[in-house]
């Protein structure tokens, strides 16, 4: 089963549909297969804004038809076909020309990542029925002795609203996405949690990425990330019990914040997979 992303318009009554990607096959094993498709899932994205409406036939091609897609089995998951909301009525997309901002008018619960197949819910996590996150159950993510002054900052920042949803794969990993709103991109700027000296609760330490700082200074791959600013972390060897895995995404208006840990070790394909995927809902 393979993940499809659309996207509607905030203008007539019915949204045209963009032509869907390969939620499944955003990161393959290897670097250079990664680089590859990444750059195909931004010229998807390119191709769907020039031309709305217009089928380009990706669902009836082969997986090895497409550039860089593998059908080596690597460790991703299987996503159901994820949807970008439409706006209100008049408002502009994220990446309008008319929205300098790239403010997100669109519901915030509406942005969020689906679960993939095969995961449950997580009972655990505190979010109403809504998927609205009081700030301090996400303030819970972090160390107890970071959390006043990270809550501070949220008051005096800007901060609107905090939407999430978790869930558990079959192999134990535990994905949590947040998504912060704040009263405008300038506002996310200043957001505390995603800075480089960063901690997690239950994470001895945070490091750089290796592999997503490969994707970030890669020349054939820097468009991709363009507009966006992205920080992954990882909990370097030897960590205990779990290792986490941290990634920050920064949309206008939005900041993402998605957490995966797992019991001797958070495999980094579908935590790559997954923050590609949240990055093109929002656009």
């Amino acid at each position: 089963m393979t993940g499809q992303l659309t996207t509607g318009t905030g203008t007539g009554n019915v949204p045209p549909v963009e032509p869907p990607v390969e939620s499944v096959a955003v990161v393959p094993r290897d670097r250079r297969k990664l680089f590859a498709v990444l750059r195909w899932a931004a010229a998807v994205v390119v191709f769907a804004a020039a031309g709305a409406g217009t089928a380009y036939g990706i669902t009836q091609q082969q997986r090895t038809d497409l550039p860089g897609l593998s059908t080596r089995a690597d460790g991703r998951w299987t996503y159901p076909a994820q949807a970008r909301p439409t706006p209100p009525p008049g408002a502009p997309l994220p990446a309008g020309a008319d929205n300098k901002g790239a403010t997100h008018y669109a519901d915030l619960s509406a942005l969020m990542l689906a679960a993939p197949v095969g995961a449950r819910p997580d009972t655990a996590f505190k979010a109403d029925k809504d998927a609205v996150v009081p700030s301090d159950a996400f303030l819970e993510e972090y160390p107890a002795d970071a959390r006043p002054k990270l809550k501070e900052s949220l008051e005096w920042d800007g901060l609107r609203k905090i939407t999430g949803r978790s869930w558990i794969m079959p192999d134990g990993t535990r994905t949590r996405i947040y998504l912060l709103r704040f009263h405008s991109s300038g506002f996310v700027d200043s957001f505390q949690g995603c800075k480089p000296d960063v901690r997690l609760a239950g994470a001895a330490s945070l490091s750089a990425d290796p592999e997503w700082m490969e994707v970030g200074v890669d020349a054939d791959t820097s468009a991709v990330i363009s507009g966006t600013d992205v920080a992954l972390y990882e909990e370097p060897k030897p960590f205990g019990e779990a290792q986490t895995r941290l990634g920050c995404l920064q949309a206008g208006d939005v900041q993402a914040v998605i957490i995966q840990s797992r019991k001797g070790g958070a495999a980094m394909v579908p935590f790559h997979q997954t923050l590609v995927l949240q990055r093109q809902l929002l656009g």
